[in-house]
């Protein structure tokens, strides 16, 4: 019987820089597989836009540790839909097409047209517009029903103002924010 057992200070070497070593490459694993969702999600965009026979340039990059993808172009307006409808659907669908080819849910976030950063310029005036109504009369606001991306924008506004918070409530697809003075 020949003995294949390692030595115990070898082992205990080995195991006390298997984990650094494991995390290390879990991190450049974890942006390199951001980046190939957002490969994936170009990919399927562009299928889409072949489909449609649409134009877009499509960028596809990793910000804030989540995947990206951005169309940029003329005519795109029919996938961004009625206050974004159709986008937030388009997101979807192309999250499930990431989990179909990795396995692993995907926080991608999809803008079709700038949509989202002119919408997060509109979501932070109307933010800014409760917190004054708080402020000057002290009753809660009630805004209208907002989808999950556009109620984070406006929670990210509030919640950098002192003296007022803000709170969800309700399901979807009628969830929407509560803005009150702070306790």
């Amino acid at each position: 019987m020949t003995d294949t057992s390692t030595p115990e200070s070898s082992v205990s070497a080995e195991a006390a820089s298997a984990p650094e070593e494991a995390k290390a490459s879990e991190s450049v694993a974890s942006d390199g597989d951001l980046f190939r969702q957002s490969e994936i999600a170009a990919d399927y965009i562009e299928g889409l836009l072949d489909i449609l026979d649409y134009d877009g340039d499509i960028d596809e990059l990793v910000s804030a540790g989540r995947p990206m993808v951005e169309v940029v172009g003329g005519r795109l307006q029919p996938l961004v839909g009625q206050r974004g409808a159709t986008l937030e659907a388009l997101q979807e669908l192309t999250r499930l097409a990431i989990f179909r080819q990795t396995g692993s849910p995907s926080r991608l976030l999809l803008d079709i047209g700038g949509y989202r950063a002119s919408r997060r310029k509109e979501l932070a005036a109307v933010a800014r517009n409760a917190v004054e109504k708080v402020k000057e009369h002290g009753d809660p606001v009630r805004l209208e029903p907002m989808s999950a991306f556009e109620r984070k924008c406006v929670h990210d506004v509030v919640n950098a103002i002192s003296g007022v918070q803000s709170e969800s409530e309700g399901v979807e697809p009628n969830r929407r924010i509560v803005v009150r003075v702070a306790d």
